[in-house]
């Protein structure tokens, strides 16, 4: 004080040094605020960690030192017929761990089963619906307003997979011919003016029956049974032998 110029005695600077200006309180309190709120952080994190590794070790030697009968010694034959410490702990996390990990897992598996298996609608004498473009049921009314004697045309039928449909007088066949060509899975379409079925891919053709009579196809085109239930156009599997050929199915 008394190697104070005099000058400084009576300026503000020390009135500003003493007691600062009242814009700077808040930012003064902020920062008392924020180093308070760390220090709880830090303590809470510390806290935390704390009782997450206490979760997981087994009882220390204060603990066992309280309870000194839940540990037993070794039988006269030599077997260990004690307590395991913490094993219920342990089973329990064991536990959540494996429903934890089992739920997407059969997610996971559910949808690839789904894809390879799809649910099929049922139907009268275990055939499904065909259906158009669009999925929808096709009845025989409806088939019969735009479709005359021979007329072929594609729907779907088993797994959603395509089939002709094959119209005779008033009514359709009493089977579908699969569309897929037994020699890359191209879609076959029907070639009127040959009265054939021609792969435009690589050339296989099959007869108005679907039976193969040009390679390179190896094998004759699938057959489903059709049915007529209550007027609804019905799909269903073809077990038997086949008639064009006399032998087994290759497709069941």
């Amino acid at each position: 004080f008394w190697l104070k110029p005099f000058w400084l005695k009576f300026s503000g600077s020390d009135r500003l040094t003493r007691h600062p200006p009242a814009a700077a309180m808040p930012i003064m309190i902020g920062r008392r605020q924020l180093r308070r709120g760390s220090a709880l952080a830090v303590v809470a994190m510390v806290a935390s960690v704390y009782l997450l590794t206490s979760a997981f070790v087994a009882p220390t030697t204060w603990q066992t030192s309280r309870a000194p009968t839940s540990v037993a010694l070794r039988s006269a034959s030599g077997e260990y017929t004690g307590f395991v410490p913490d094993m219920q702990r342990r089973t329990l996390m064991n536990v959540l761990v494996v429903a934890i990990t089992a739920v997407p897992a059969l997610v996971v598996l559910g949808g690839y089963a789904f894809y390879f298996y799809p649910p099929l609608p049922g139907g009268g004498a275990g055939g499904v619906p065909a259906g158009d473009v669009d999925g929808t049921p096709i009845t025989l009314a409806t088939w019969m307003k735009t479709h005359r004697e021979g007329d072929r045309e594609l729907v779907q039928g088993l797994k959603g997979e395509p089939f002709y449909l094959i119209t005779k007088g008033d009514t359709i066949k009493d089977f579908a011919i699969g569309a897929v060509c037994t020699h890359l899975g191209c879609v076959v379409p029907w070639n009127k003016a040959v009265n054939r079925y021609c792969c435009p891919c690589h050339g296989s053709q099959y007869d108005e029956d679907g039976k193969v009579v040009r390679g390179p196809a190896p094998l004759s085109l699938s057959l489903a049974h059709v049915a007529t239930t209550d007027g609804n156009i019905l799909v269903s599997p073809w077990p038997e032998t086949d008639f064009r050929t006399g032998l087994k199915p290759w497709w069941s």
